[in-house]
């Protein structure tokens, strides 16, 4: 019996710990392709990118979502696009959809923010996925 009770001391201790959050991504990040910067920020219960800053400009104007699979919304700009929508803490990352312009696509996508500073950006269409890692923006 005395042998049981540190055991079951020991269980409730482990059950009782809080689970690890993921680390903040919040913040201003530069894309892999240095072509433009994207704001994550709290967006309700959830967290959110939006394309902030265009760093290469188009020489004939503006970029817009050409290749969104909607008609509709092929003539918005490229600046303030959301890209990045519904990402929750999912313990050692973050969990959501990011749609990349380039494609037209949306993606499973985890955000993890790495040791050295940078953040993975994994974008997954079923088993397959592809990551990216974006710098801090100074």
């Amino acid at each position: 019996m005395l042998r049981t009770i540190p055991v079951a001391v020991l269980l409730s201790l482990i059950s009782a710990t809080p689970a690890q959050a993921a680390a903040s991504v919040t913040g201003l990040w530069v894309t892999t392709e240095k072509d433009s910067i994207v704001e994550i920020g709290p967006c309700g219960a959830t967290l959110c990118g939006r394309i902030a800053r265009i760093l290469k400009p188009n020489p004939n104007g503006p970029p817009r979502d050409i290749n969104n699979p909607d008609p509709s919304l092929r003539s918005r700009p490229i600046q303030g696009l959301p890209i990045l929508t519904g990402f929750r803490d999912a313990g050692r990352n973050w969990e959501g959809t990011a749609y990349d312009p380039r494609a037209g696509k949306s993606y499973r996508s985890y955000l993890t923010l790495m040791r050295d500073g940078t953040l993975e950006v994994k974008g997954c269409l079923g088993p397959f996925c592809r990551s990216k890692s974006w710098t801090p923006a100074r």
